[in-house]
């Protein structure tokens, strides 16, 4: 089969204006007689649902949190990028689409990249609108900060907490529609599959959480805006219910899986301090604006850092790339610090950690504070006082949060710091207009593989899934919904459904059944170790051959002795995980086989066979410049079909920052 990615013909800066000119309407009369099914209230879903709910389409959403509130995305600390020029140094739709495409190793489709750019300056603002408290200058004015990958500031923020303020907005919205009867919203709901009807997607069978019922719903479409699967590996930055379960059924029901290994590793989290955890948390990129990231220049240096002269101290990514330093992308930072600690340079009591350090920053900030103040006269100790109370107020929250955890105080002591699994940059395939290869089935946000290539750009998640919500489905859907508008609602007491319905009920009922030893969570666990040894920072291909076999022993396993307490028609967390890990571990054997596929280095792929002499990422364009799509053809068992990427404008290069 082809992929026909529908992307418009012209000029790059003329084709979403051109699509939007010639695309098919649907009347507001009309408008009422169409459901929408909704999957995930997160930012790509509460804003969808919310602009196709204001549009007058009937719309359900569905979420398995108590609130949409809830969602994610309420996580994401640093902030949202967009090409509004406010610093006047040198930004502009083309910069944030070229940055983007090449943050993101020359894997991305650049339409859509291109197309995300040009809508970024419209979401701040439609957010300042909603009343989002984004930072502002003393003036007034937005305020804007550095993110990695980048050599301009472009990144909005609202203190360390910018996805739960976006998120508020975007559900402000969404309980308006829900207000005036346009949107009904089903929580403590998860989907378990989609149901087909003469080849497109027609609704969905959703388990009621709380009652363990099965419920049919109908859609004339299926939005899925269910985030990312970086629970696969268990220790991820991600909350302990995200999942792929719903992006998974889709799957399993014909929509090709893009790109499945592209991982992103963040190369600024808490690091693991022992067996007993269950998540890692995330310190926001936006420290790398300020802090400055060193290891001791002697290996296995037991002194306190503070201990440690300024001679004796390696800035490891200063000194390497220059040109961006400490604001390298995503990838390359996650390898440095990897390498580093490898090495024997790793600091704390696991050696798996490098220093994230504020003092230059605070010190830089109470001069310049001391100078505003006109007072000359003053001693370090209050440069020192008045430069911390600076960085309060633009980190205040992230602070407090590391010392909760750490019980150190990062204001005295430098940070530790190491990579962790944070966001997947593969998803379902879908093509310009977000339909997946299911006719009627559209993949937002973080569940799609369309904008981030092989690494995304730091605060760039929360600008694709406003984008894909607000700006982008509302055209897209109705061009497909058009030639919809005389189909009735069909009863969900549709052979299909039932058939549905079925499917799912068994296989409960055969989970349930088996009654094994073995915890739900005890093999999560262990399908997270292999993933993140064998398919995690670098892999190899004896490393992924390896894990294929282990992942399959392992899901024989799970299907003969998982222990899952409890009965089916109640509340059942454990049931519930079960079903995500069962997921969990068939998408871990397909993210193997497609990074066994993908013999070449790329943004957060790192095959250690493909590298530079000086251990960077080496690209094979010749032979890899393509989506890797997969289909599902049965129980182990992928075909691979090839998009390829060409590139018009921002040719492939070898990435530097130095």
């Amino acid at each position: 089969m082809d992929l026909k990615s529908k992307i418009p013909d012209g000029p790059m800066h003329e084709k979403w204006t051109d699509y939007k000119g010639h695309v098919k309407l649907v009347n507001p009369a009309n408008k009422r007689k169409l459901e929408i099914i909704v999957v995930g209230t997160g930012l790509a879903g509460a804003s969808a649902a919310a602009a196709l709910g204001e549009l007058g389409y009937k719309v359900k959403t569905f979420c398995f949190q108590d609130s949409p509130r809830r969602a994610h995305s309420i996580a994401a600390q640093g902030g949202i990028n967009a090409a509004k020029n406010y610093q006047n140094d040198g930004d502009s739709v083309f910069r944030l689409f070229y940055d983007t495409v090449k943050g993101g190793d020359y894997r991305a489709r650049e339409a859509n990249v291109h197309r995300l750019a040009e809508v970024s300056a419209a979401i701040i603002d439609h957010c300042v609108a909603q009343g989002v408290p984004f930072a502002r200058e003393y003036g007034g004015l937005l305020s804007n900060r550095s993110f990695g990958g980048t050599q301009v500031q472009r990144t909005f923020y609202a203190a360390g907490q910018t996805g739960q303020q976006l998120l508020l907005g975007a559900y402000s919205a969404l309980e308006r529609q829900v207000a005036l009867g346009n949107v009904t919203q089903y929580s403590r709901h998860e989907m378990l599959d989609v149901v087909m009807i003469d080849g497109k997607a027609r609704g969905i069978i959703a388990r009621d959480l709380v009652n363990g019922k099965l419920e049919r719903h109908f859609g004339h479409a299926v939005l899925l805006c269910t985030g990312g699967y970086g629970n696969v590996f268990y220790l991820s930055t991600n909350a302990m219910g995200s999942n792929v379960t719903a992006a998974w059924k889709a799957h399993k029901k014909g929509a090709f899986f893009g790109n499945p290994c592209f991982t992103q590793i963040h190369p600024t989290c808490i690091p693991v301090s022992g067996d007993h955890q269950s998540k890692l948390t995330l310190m926001s990129e936006s420290l790398r604006n300020d802090g400055r990231i060193w290891v001791p220049k002697q290996k296995d240096d037991s002194r306190k850092a503070i201990d440690i002269p300024e001679a004796e101290r390696d800035y490891y990514l200063e000194r390497r790339y220059p040109a961006f330093g400490n604001l390298v992308p995503r990838d390359v930072a996650s390898r440095a610090a990897k390498e580093r600690c490898d090495e024997g340079y790793g600091v704390g009591t696991t050696k798996m950690a490098v220093y994230l350090d504020f003092a230059d920053a605070i010190k830089r900030y109470g001069k310049i504070e001391v100078g505003k103040q006109g007072l000359d006269n003053a001693n370090e100790a209050a440069i020192i006082r008045m430069g911390k109370a600076v960085v309060e107020e633009k980190y205040g929250n992230l602070f407090e949060m590391y010392e909760k955890i750490t019980g150190e105080n990062p204001y005295e002591m430098p940070m530790r710091i190491y990579p962790a699994v944070h966001y997947t940059m593969g998803g379902l395939w879908v093509d310009y207009e977000l339909q997946t290869t299911v006719p009627g089935l559209y993949a937002l946000g973080e569940a799609n593989f369309s904008d981030h290539g092989a690494n995304r750009l730091g605060a760039s998640a929360l600008m694709q899934g406003l984008a894909d919500g607000y700006f982008v489905i509302p055209y897209t859907l109705g061009n497909y919904l058009a030639d919809d508008i005389r189909t009735a609602s069909i009863p969900t007491n549709h052979p299909a459904f039932d058939e549905a319905e079925v499917k799912v009920q068994q296989r409960i009922e055969i989970l349930m059944s088996i009654q094994g030893k073995q915890t739900v969570e005890s093999f999560h666990k262990r399908l997270g170790k292999i993933m993140w040894d064998k398919c995690g920072m670098a892999r190899n291909e004896k490393g992924l051959k390896e894990a294929i076999e282990e992942i399959r022993q392992l899901r024989r396993e799970f299907w003969s002795d998982v222990k899952i307490p409890g009965k089916i028609s109640e509340m059942n967390p454990e049931l519930d995980k079960a079903g995500r890990v069962a997921d969990f571990i068939e998408l871990g054997e397909l993210m193997c086989i497609d990074a066994l596929n993908r013999n070449e280095s790329c943004g957060g792929h790192f095959r250690e066979e493909s590298q530079t002499e000086e251990g960077e990422a080496k690209r094979d364009d010749e032979n890899f410049s393509y989506v890797s799509s997969w289909a599902y053809r049965g129980e182990s068992n992928w075909e691979l079909i090839k998009e390829p990427l060409n590139f018009e404008i921002v040719k492939p290069t070898q990435r530097s920052y130095k």
